[in-house]
């Protein structure tokens, strides 16, 4: 909740920055055009409920942001969010005269705050003025783009959108600020007539001497106020720390490392880049994506808190199982518990989006499709690499073209061979049915692939195809970024077999009756067989295709 009212607070304000910036805009038309749209946004912004939605959202904003301060328990964030955190503080100097100057000017002196004044008041103040100024949009913009790109990257139309949101995060404060300055050099132009300043001033009822330096005084009270509280969020740090000890020890035991002893009330995300280990976390630790979760074992499991709303909804939508929670939002009471990161610690937004539920590991049954080239050696033997590699690539593209367009997922090339699964998120008789129309459409792309290679090739590839069905054990296996969500189980060597079983039977497929069953096909027409299958008890049924395209297109 406190993360949703942060980045809320953040959209109302990034709204008025953006008014604000289209209004100095309006500078490179005219100096008229520019007060014309500063009424429009007097309207806008200048009323209760803008006013309340204004300077409710900064105060809530500041708030927040020391919050997250005090209660964050390390320190050790990433290049772009001590960049956020920089430009957030320069902020507070840079806003502040901007502030008082306008709005406090206007409460406690009556003074119309029109770009007259504040253009004069650039003019005949010192040059750090403009510096500020023009510093103040560029500090803000750039805060809030990193904030957003935070916020949104996650999301499935972020990518696609990315052009279109530079494009804007660019052309609005250029235009901004390209509108300041051609105003503020028209308005330089001006003032040089005597009396003009003078004039200007009297009309914005500007104050004299003594309320400006009152206005200067606030200003220095403002920063110096925002400056002890920040101040005082780092210095509370280490008490709450102590406080925190109070509650206990959570004791985490992390596979191959020693076990990690800290308070109780830190997160398992704290507790692991406290201990510098490698831990997944795409959204910061914020809970809006899957990537730091980790799956929780331990004689202390039980104690568990249940997990909040939102933590639901994440878990949920990636079909993570119950022992399986955000590292980000899960305080473990004290006890000892066993932790498992279930993502690579290098992993990227990709990462976040939405997930199969077998990932994490389950039993469901699915076809597999092995393949292989025939007598490859043979036809590779006296050629450059580069004809090799460029010879594979064809037949790689071609085959994974066919699995693909039958609804199959590719799950890896071994040398010249091929292995694809067929449902993982469709049901039985279906997967059986896009196997066999895949075998029929790589049968298809290998005869248009030895036509368009005729004259490179002293003879046409071959092929064999295996394939069967049945139950295996689905899940993301791997190391880092060699994981992937593969299969495996005894169907899976069977599988394997068929496909080797092609040399023997003189076929360009083998396909086990138990797949065809399920399929709902009979394949009558072809040579059906009872093989051995090693590492198997009892005879297997098969039948032999000859040419993977004799198979007719599925319905």
């Amino acid at each position: 909740m406190i993360g949703r009212l942060r980045l809320w607070s953040g959209y109302v304000l990034l709204i008025y920055v953006t008014t604000h910036l289209v209004n100095h805009a309006l500078g490179i038309v005219s100096l008229g055009a520019l007060e014309q749209g500063r009424r429009l946004f007097v309207v806008l912004w200048h009323n209760p409920v803008g006013q309340t939605a204004l300077y409710g959202g900064l105060a809530l904003h500041v708030a927040l942001a020391l919050w997250s301060v005090f209660r964050r328990r390390t320190l050790r964030l990433s290049r772009w969010e001590w960049t956020q955190l920089a430009l957030g503080g320069a902020i507070v100097p840079l806003a502040t005269m901007h502030v008082v100057g306008t709005r406090g000017a206007a409460l406690l002196y009556d003074v119309e705050p029109s770009y007259g004044w504040v253009l004069g008041s650039l003019i005949a103040g010192p040059w750090t003025g403009l510096a500020r100024q023009f510093s103040l949009p560029l500090a803000v913009w750039v805060h809030a783009c990193i904030g957003l790109h935070f916020a949104w990257r996650l999301k499935a139309w972020y990518r696609p959108a990315l052009p279109w949101l530079y494009g804007v995060a660019l052309l609005i404060p250029v235009l901004g600020l390209l509108g300041a300055a051609v105003a503020l050099r028209d308005f330089a132009e001006l003032a040089r007539q005597p009396g003009f300043l003078r004039e200007v001033f009297a009309r914005s009822n500007v104050p004299d001497a003594a309320g400006i330096a009152n206005l200067y005084a606030l200003t220095d009270a403002i920063q110096y106020g925002l400056l002890a509280l920040l101040i005082a969020a780092f210095a509370m740090r280490p008490l709450r720390d102590l406080w925190g000890r109070r509650a206990g020890v959570v004791t985490l035991e992390y596979g191959d490392r020693p076990p990690l002893a800290r308070p109780a009330g830190l997160t398992v995300l704290d507790m692991s880049r406290l201990a510098d280990v490698p831990h997944a976390s795409v959204c910061g630790g914020r809970g809006r994506c899957s990537t730091c979760r980790v799956r929780v074992g331990g004689t202390d499991r039980a104690r568990l808190p249940a997990s909040s709303p939102e933590e639901r909804k994440v878990l949920e939508r990636v079909g993570a199982p119950e022992n399986v929670r955000l590292a980000c939002q899960l305080r473990p009471p004290p006890g000892r518990y066993r932790v498992t990161p279930l993502l690579p610690a290098a992993v990227g937004p990709v990462e976040a989006y939405r997930r199969q539920p077998q990932a994490h590991g389950g039993e469901r049954y699915v076809a597999i499709l092995f393949a292989d080239l025939r007598g490859f050696t043979s036809i590779s033997e006296g050629r450059l690499p580069y004809d090799v590699v460029f010879l594979l690539n064809r037949y790689f593209r071609a085959t994974g073209a066919a699995v693909e367009a039958a609804g199959g997922r590719l799950d890896k090339f071994i040398g010249d061979g091929v292995m694809a699964i067929f449902g993982v998120e469709t049901d039985q008789r279906t997967a059986c049915r896009q196997a066999l129309d895949a075998a029929r459409r790589m049968g298809v792309a290998l005869a248009e692939l030895n036509e368009a290679l005729s004259g490179d090739l002293d003879q046409p590839l071959r092929i064999g195809i295996g394939l069967h069905a049945g139950t295996a054990i689905v899940g993301e296996m791997g190391y880092a970024r060699a994981t992937q969500l593969t299969v495996v189980g005894d169907m899976v060597n069977t599988a394997s077999r068929l496909e080797s079983m092609t040399k023997e039977l003189r076929v360009e497929l083998v396909v086990s009756e138990d797949l065809l069953a399920t399929a709902e096909e009979t394949l009558a027409g072809f040579a059906r067989h009872e093989v051995d299958i090693r590492g198997r008890q009892g005879r297997l049924a098969v039948r032999a295709v000859p040419r993977a395209t004799d198979l007719t297109a599925l319905s």
